[in-house]
């Protein structure tokens, strides 16, 4: 994936992934080194909150909707629940306002739970709210394969012309 190219193939996807579970196990193993330190009643909610406000009324509107559309603000919802952005602004504010505490560590567990064990990151608008595959991302999938020298039959990219030597 590059800024011309902004799509991943499984391998990239997968290694993406790996960098996410990385910082979820930091996540996790400081939460295991600070158990009775954590405030969970705190941690739940803040755990809780990124759904409760960024997905689940966009789910619910989803499932409702007889044509499976749900309008830009579910999405925008949801993209800023699940910004890494948001979650520093979230957690500097509450450092500030009521105290650092290990229950922040429920901020960055979601998120990575999301990205590294679902696969979840930002929703664009041009997809369907709810996952599933766009038929025309699924036949660019069928035609893409990464053109390298000594391929036994390298085949024309997407876009047409041939990468090797490029």
């Amino acid at each position: 994936m590059d800024a011309k190219n902004r799509f991943e193939t499984k391998t990239t996807f997968a290694l993406s992934r790996l960098e996410w579970l990385a910082v979820l196990a930091v996540s996790l193993v400081l939460a295991f080194q600070h158990l009775s330190d954590i405030r969970w009643g705190v941690f739940v909610l803040l755990f809780a909150v990124i759904d409760v406000i960024g997905y689940l009324p966009g789910a619910i509107a989803f499932r409702r909707s007889p044509d499976r559309r749900v309008p830009r603000g579910y999405y925008v919802a949801y993209n800023v629940m699940h910004s890494l952005v948001t979650a520093g602004v979230l957690a500097g504010a509450w450092a500030l306002l009521v105290r650092p505490e290990w229950a922040l560590l429920a901020l960055p567990i979601h998120l990575m739970v999301d990205r590294a064990l679902f696969g979840n990151s930002l929703k664009p608008f041009g997809v369907p709210f709810e996952p599933e595959t766009d038929p025309e991302f699924r036949e660019f999938q069928r035609k893409y394969r990464p053109v390298f020298p000594g391929d036994p039959a390298p085949r024309t990219p997407v876009g047409g012309t041939n990468a090797v030597g490029a």
